[in-house]
């Protein structure tokens, strides 16, 4: 059973309903592989002291009981700024280590009442405003592919650690793409949902969220494959009473027809390697080759969607950086000093029109999705960049922001976004990004399956690159 590591989350479960091995045996499994791996990549940092009990527990649940909830028995892993409780929710700063939560976070919540097992927690930069995973409590997070090139942020140790074997199913946030940029750097699968369909709340923070945080963040899945990351979608999504605005959940039965599908393998507003545009292009290819109507294509006013993106984020960050100066890192603090000089901070007129464009721009975009129901474009338009290439210098961090200038227009309008792995280029993972419209994260997941299907998986993975 020294293999069950390497099982998607929709095996494993599956394994455990026909008692083809028990919980316990697929904990252990994940505890050696990440004591065998974790010390070359950083990507846990820290234990569950219970997990092996409740293991135990579920042992005999399944010898006893017949239904069995979706995943029950299945590992998984939390990044430090979604509650656990009992545990600190750090944010990746020293001082966070005197945040304990009293109560789960609703995913965290949710995944357990569907069996899964919260066995460790993940690293993350400090208060995850980073592109990179480079954190002043616990350290850098490497890449399993290349030790040299970024994790991607800000969910890194999520996606290092489920690329690596570790734990087959994790949870992760993205206000700017941190789920999709770790899943992209470390080839896997990802969701950042519609805003709001997956609750959210905090024993830890003493305030609600910030406004951009409320318009723009999101809680998302993130595992192996297409389809984990869907089964764990159902059982997220739905409202709870800690989320005033989550809506609710009904999952789709009708299942989803090929459809047209808007490629966009060079998005406007700056360069896109020659190797992210045919990744796209490929992938493209491939739906097409499954009945979609792929036709290249872009959306309306993706530079002015990142512009308002950044702004009403800079609004906030402003407000904080005092906050962030007393306990963030000389690098998360600089690059947060560089961001507001390069997008500036909006007054309170600014401020007012840049939510009226936001509105505009969701009305377009919206009638943009009864015409190409997908669309299919690249997470970064650059190959994972090397280590602290993010804080070399002001042009450097201009430079990631231009690579990323996919990802963001995906918040500020709410669109659902599936990151799908599609292979590898010169030893590291390429991958692109299933949007659909807001409140058709399913459609999205839908056209993500299809499309994973046609291309082989890369992870799991050995550190730095063998399979």
């Amino acid at each position: 059973m020294d293999e069950l590591w390497k099982l998607s989350a929709t095996d494993l479960a599956a394994g455990i309903r026909e008692k083809t091995f028990s919980p316990s045996e697929v904990l252990s499994a994940h505890l050696e592989r990440t004591e065998a791996v974790n010390g070359q990549l950083n990507a846990i940092v820290r234990f569950i002291d219970d997990a092996r009990v409740v293991a135990r527990h579920a042992d005999a649940t399944v010898l006893r009981e017949t239904e069995l909830p979706p995943l029950f028995g299945v590992p998984f892993t939390v990044k430090e700024n979604l509650d656990v409780a009992r545990y600190p929710t750090t944010d990746g700063v020293p001082s966070g280590e005197a945040a304990i939560a009293t109560m789960d976070d609703p995913a965290v919540e949710r995944l357990r009442q569907a069996g899964a097992i919260c066995f460790a927690r993940t690293n993350l930069p400090d208060f995850g405003l980073r592109l990179h995973t480079d954190s002043s409590l616990y350290g850098r997070t490497r890449n399993p592919f290349d030790e040299h090139a970024t994790p991607g942020g800000s969910s890194g140790g999520e996606g290092s650690a489920i690329a690596a074997g570790m734990s087959p199913l994790g949870l992760g946030n993205d206000i700017g793409g941190s789920v999709r940029n770790p899943a992209y750097c470390c080839g896997i699968a990802s969701l950042k949902p519609t805003p709001n369909t997956i609750a959210h709340a905090s024993s830890t923070a003493s305030n609600s969220p910030s406004l951009s945080g409320q318009l723009m963040s999101t809680t998302g899945p993130m595992a192996r494959t297409v389809a984990d990351v869907w089964l764990a979608y159902k059982v997220l999504a739905g409202t709870h009473p800690r989320d005033p605005f989550c809506p609710p959940f009904v999952p789709n039965t009708d299942g989803f027809q090929p459809c047209r599908v808007a490629l966009v393998p060079e998005p406007p507003g700056g360069s896109t390697a020659k190797e992210v545009a045919s990744c796209v292009r490929s992938a493209g290819e491939a739906l097409q080759g499954l009945g979609y109507e792929v036709e290249e294509i872009s959306p309306p006013s993706i530079v002015e969607a990142r512009t308002i993106w950044s702004k009403l984020l800079m609004a906030d960050i402003a407000e904080g950086l005092e906050a962030f100066r007393q306990v963030g890192s000389d690098e998360s603090i600089w690059i947060l000093e560089e961001a507001l000089l390069e997008y500036g901070v909006p007054d309170r007129s600014e401020l007012f029109q840049l939510h009226q464009q936001r509105h505009l721009l969701a009305v377009e975009w919206s009638a943009f999705f009864q015409d190409h129901p997908i669309l299919l474009g690249p997470v970064w338009t650059e190959k994972p960049f090397s280590f602290d290439f993010d804080v070399r210098s002001r042009q450097s961090q201009h430079e990631v922001n231009v690579l990323s200038r996919f990802v963001t227009p995906m918040n500020v309008l709410g669109l659902p976004a599936v990151s799908v792995p599609t292979g590898l280029n010169q030893g590291l993972p390429l991958g692109v990004q299933v949007v659909a419209n807001r409140y058709f994260d399913e459609r999205a997941l839908s056209a993500a399956l299809d499309l994973e299907r046609c291309f082989k998986p890369i992870t799991p993975v050995s550190p730095f690159g063998q399979f």
